[in-house]
C-alpha cells in the first residue's frame, strides 16, 4: 500500500492517556491520527456488550469507579479545556462508605473524608491508636506534598524526600501495626497492583487521596470519555482508526518517521506518542537497534504490576433495591504478605481477595446495562503474574493460543466460583439467579490491549519505578513519545488522562495542564457536535471510518 505523509502526529493506542493526548494535540492545531488495533476507541475505558435471550448487557471493561470529580477535580478540568464541560455527568457513590470492607470478623465502610476515615480505624484497633494516627499523619503529608509538586507550587517536600520512595511496608513497619490493622489499610494496593513490600508510600498515599476527594461514576459507563475524547480529536479535522495494528514505530537516523501497520501501510508524521505499554514499545515496536544499551536494559527489567481476573455478571435480582451505593472488597485473610508474595511468584490459589463493583446501583439509570428487575455486576482480583499458573507458554499478543487449553479453562472456572462464593457474603445467595456469566482472565486483557503480561496498571510502582523513576514522556529518539500507565503520572484514568496532557506538553512546549488549571479553554464547544437522544457512546468510539462501513452494511442488508 502507499505511504501517506498527511499527519503531524501519530498515537499508537487509544487509552484514556492516548485519546487525551491526541485530543490537546489537536486543540493546539496538530493534524492527529489514533491508531486503535481493536474495534473500539477506549483502552481500559471501554465497555463491551453481549446479547442473549433478546436483551442486550453491557459492562464496564476497567472503570469502576474514580476519584478527584468535583468541579475543580483533576478529571472535570482536563475534560474542560477541550470544551467537554458537562458533557459527562459524574455520579457520586455513598460518601459515608464508598468502599466497605469485609474481613473475617469485622467490616469497615471507608469515607470520602481523611479525620472520619482514621477515627474508624482507630474504632476498630483502639489499642494501636498512635501507630495508626502516626501512618494517617505520614501519607497525608505525602498526598499534600506530591499534589504541590505536580502543581509546581515550589513548596518544599520533607517528607516527600523522606518516604516518597521508600516502600510502604516500611512504614507500616515504622508505625508498628498488626497484622490485621495493616491488611485493613492495604485495601487500596488492589487498585494498583501490588503488595506493601513492592510498592511505594508515595503511591499508596495518592490513590487514597484520590478517592479523599470523593468516588465517583460516570452516568452512561466508561465508554462516554472516550467517545467525548473521540468527538474533539474528529471537530478538529483529526482521525481516530479502529481496527488498524502498529506493527513498528520506523525510525530513520535516530527520527521517528512515522508507524508501519501489519497490513503493510506506513502512515508518515515527525511526531510519534504511543500509548503501548513501555515495554511493548521499546522491545516490540521499536526496533532495538535504534536503542542504547541502557535503555534496551532499563526496558527488559522493567517490572509490569499484576493483573486483574474479573468475573462479569447479571442477576434477575434488583440489588439496586436493597444495597447501598458502595463497592465491596471481601477478604478471606489477614496475611497480605503472602497473598501477596504468592502472586509474585506466579503460583496459582485462592482469589486472594474479592472486589465487587456494582453498575447497576452505581448508574441504575443507565438502561443498556440489564432488563428491569435485573442487576449488572463484576467481580474482580488480582492474578499472579506469568503464563504458567494458567497453563500456557506464550501471550496472544504474540499468537499465543489459550482459549482452547484445558488447564486454562479448568483454572478459569476454578477462580470463577472463588469470585462468586466471596461475593455471596456481601450480596447473599446469587448464583441460582445468574443469568449470565463470563470471565475474563489476564490473557484476555492482553488480547485485547496488548498489554504486557495482561496488566492494567502498567508498570509496578515499586521504590524503582515511581515518580521520577518512571518512564518520561520524551525518548532518546528525536519525535518519539510515551504515554499512559506507565509514564511519570501514574495509571488510573486519572494519571492517564493528566499524562495525555502533559505528554502533549511535552510534544508542543506549552505548559497545558497549568493553562487548563488557569482557566484556558482550548476549545470552542460550539465546534463539537451536539447530542442527539440516541447518541451512543460505542457507536462514537468506533471511529470514523468504522462508523461508516458498518452503517453501509446495515443499509446494503436493509434493502
Amino acid at each position: 500500500m502507499a505511504d501517506h505523509t498527511d499527519r503531524d502526529a501519530i498515537v499508537v493506542g487509544s487509552g484514556p492517556g492516548g485519546l487525551t493526548c491526541a485530543a490537546y494535540l489537536a486543540a493546539v492545531g496538530m493534524r492527529v491520527l489514533v491508531l486503535e488495533q481493536h474495534d473500539l476507541a477506549g483502552g481500559n475505558c471501554q465497555v463491551f456488550r453481549r446479547h442473549h435471550d433478546g436483551n442486550e448487557y453491557e459492562f464496564d471493561v476497567g472503570l469502576h469507579y474514580i476519584g478527584d470529580c468535583g468541579p475543580h477535580g483533576s478529571i472535570p478540568t482536563v475534560l474542560r479545556g477541550l470544551g467537554l464541560d458537562g458533557r459527562i455527568t459524574f455520579r457520586d457513590l455513598d460518601p459515608d462508605g464508598f468502599d466497605t470492607l469485609v474481613f473475617p470478623d469485622l467490616t469497615l465502610r471507608v469515607p470520602a473524608d481523611w479525620d472520619e476515615y482514621r477515627d474508624r480505624v482507630v474504632a476498630l484497633f483502639p489499642d494501636e491508636t498512635e501507630g495508626i494516627e502516626r501512618y494517617f499523619a505520614v501519607l497525608r503529608r505525602l498526598a499534600r506534598e506530591t499534589s504541590a509538586l505536580m502543581a509546581d507550587s515550589g513548596e518544599d517536600a520533607p517528607t516527600l524526600l523522606e518516604w516518597g520512595l521508600r516502600p510502604l511496608a516500611d512504614l507500616f513497619a515504622h508505625c508498628r501495626l498488626s497484622r490485621e490493622a495493616i491488611a485493613v489499610l492495604d485495601h487500596w494496593s488492589g487498585l494498583y497492583g501490588s503488595g506493601p513490600r513492592e510498592s511505594t508510600a508515595v503511591m499508596h498515599a495518592v490513590i487514597a487521596d484520590h478517592y479523599m476527594r470523593g468516588a465517583c461514576y460516570p452516568e452512561g459507563g466508561g465508554q462516554v470519555i472516550p467517545a467525548r475524547l473521540v468527538e474533539v480529536i474528529e471537530s478538529l479535522g483529526g482521525e481516530v482508526r479502529t481496527l488498524a495494528r502498529a506493527d513498528e514505530i520506523v525510525v530513520r537516523d535516530g527520527h521517528v518517521d512515522g508507524v508501519r501497520l501489519d497490513s503493510g501501510e506506513t502512515v508518515r508524521a515527525p511526531v510519534v506518542v504511543s500509548n503501548a505499554d513501555y515495554k511493548r514499545t521499546m522491545l516490540s515496536l521499536v526496533d532495538r537497534a535504534h536503542l542504547t544499551n541502557e535503555s534496551l536494559a532499563r526496558a527488559e527489567s522493567a517490572v509490569m504490576s499484576l493483573p486483574l481476573v474479573v468475573a462479569y455478571v447479571i442477576v434477575d435480582v434488583d440489588l439496586a433495591a436493597r444495597l447501598p451505593n458502595t463497592n465491596y472488597f471481601v477478604f478471606p485473610t489477614y496475611d497480605v504478605e503472602a497473598e501477596y508474595a504468592r502472586l509474585e511468584a506466579g503460583a496459582a490459589g485462592d482469589a486472594p481477595f474479592s472486589y465487587v463493583s456494582l453498575a447497576s446501583v452505581k448508574d441504575p439509570g443507565h438502561a443498556a446495562l440489564c432488563p428491569p428487575g435485573h442487576s449488572n455486576f463484576q467481580v474482580m482480583t488480582l492474578g499472579p503474574r506469568g503464563y504458567a499458573s494458567w497453563g500456557i507458554e506464550a501471550g496472544p499478543a504474540e499468537g499465543g493460543p489459550y482459549r482452547r487449553s484445558t488447564a486454562y479453562r479448568d483454572r478459569k472456572e476454578r477462580v470463577t466460583e472463588q469470585l462468586l462464593a466471596q461475593a455471596e457474603r456481601v450480596l447473599g445467595p446469587i448464583r441460582e439467579h445468574v443469568v449470565h456469566l463470563e470471565t475474563a482472565t489476564p490473557l484476555t486483557q492482553e488480547r485485547y490491549t496488548l498489554s504486557t503480561g495482561g496488566t492494567s496498571y502498567g508498570l509496578r510502582f515499586s521504590p524503582d519505578q515511581t515518580g521520577p523513576l518512571r518512564p518520561g514522556y520524551r525518548t532518546e529518539i528525536e519525535g518519539l513519545f510515551l504515554v499512559g500507565a506507565s509514564t511519570t503520572a501514574g495509571h488510573g484514568i486519572a494519571g492517564t488522562m493528566i499524562g495525555g496532557v502533559r505528554c502533549a506538553s511535552a510534544v508542543t512546549g506549552r505548559r497545558l495542564m497549568r493553562e487548563v488549571a488557569d482557566g484556558a479553554v482550548l476549545v470552542d464547544p460550539g465546534v463539537l457536535p451536539e447530542t442527539p437522544r440516541d447518541w451512543d457512546p460505542v457507536a462514537v468510539s468506533r471511529g470514523t471510518a468504522l462508523r461508516a462501513r458498518r452503517e453501509a452494511g446495515r443499509a446494503a442488508r436493509a434493502r
